[in-house]
């Protein structure tokens, strides 16, 4: 049985009709940045439905600390104040959790799972990551804020072949567009995100798309989704922490393609 939707205060892109598609974005990104590359391949044949967190995109930030629970649920009843009854959902990086959390709390809305570069809990090597992430934040050193978030997120052989003024201008972009919220999403990583037990429970359709070069929620985090998720199907994409940007035509073909197929 489903659990009781609150009204949804999430700010959202609707595209596209047919079936429904939700989004679920990374922490310290938004639907633009993470699916923005994406978007119009996805709503080519479905109605896709992208909540930003609080903190992000079209959301003010949230006055009090963010839970998985809360954060599944609003980004479910998004969908559905748009009209969609059950849907499939899309999640990358901390979508992936949320995706997850969202599938075990309203079975009989989500349809199938696509989890991509994603967790289902931080292990000590990734916590000691993302924590070194938070003490950035809170020391407002956004020029060492992102060069650590570029080194870390980004596909090494992308970065070994940058140039000089080309990886400046990444760092520079990094610097100049950290969402307000991101400190509420990097918190919720480090103190509310396990999903272990959810994961056998997971009935529907599900692809995990591995991002193979990713330093940041690397391979042994996307082995366990597939492994704990009953009949989980497993793909690789050649990319680091950030698809979207590296490789965002076959990311959009596999995510397009196993819906189609199932």
């Amino acid at each position: 049985m489903s659990n009781a939707l609150p009204p949804s205060d999430l700010g959202r892109v609707v595209r596209g009709s047919g079936p429904g598609l939700l989004l679920a974005h990374g922490a310290g990104g938004g639907i633009d940045a993470n699916f923005g590359p994406i978007m119009d391949a996805l709503a080519e044949r479905r109605t896709v439905v992208g909540p930003d967190y609080p903190g992000t995109g079209r959301t003010p930030r949230a006055q009090a600390p963010l839970t998985l629970d809360g954060l599944a649920d609003r980004l479910v009843a998004t969908a559905v104040e748009e009209g969609l009854e059950s849907f499939a959902v899309a999640g990358y990086s901390l979508g992936v959790p949320v995706a997850v959390r969202a599938a075990a709390r309203h079975p009989e809305r989500v349809t199938a799972l696509v989890l991509t570069a994603g967790l289902a809990y931080p292990n000590p090597r990734m916590r000691l990551a993302v924590r070194l992430w938070r003490d950035l934040i809170r020391a407002g050193d956004a020029e060492r804020l992102a060069a650590f978030v570029t080194l870390i997120a980004s596909g090494t052989p992308d970065l070994d072949e940058a140039g000089q003024d080309d990886l400046d201008l990444a760092v520079k972009t990094v610097a100049e567009t950290l969402p307000e919220g991101t400190l509420d999403h990097v918190d919720l990583v480090i103190d509310g995100v396990d999903v272990r037990d959810d994961l056998g429970s997971i009935e529907v359709p599900t692809l995990v798309v591995s991002t193979v070069l990713d330093q940041f929620v690397t391979p042994y985090h996307h082995r366990q989704l597939t492994d704990g998720i009953p009949g989980a199907e497993y793909a690789e994409i050649g990319t680091g922490h950030l698809p979207f940007a590296e490789r965002p035509g076959e990311w959009a073909a596999l995510i397009r393609d196993f819906l189609d197929r199932v």
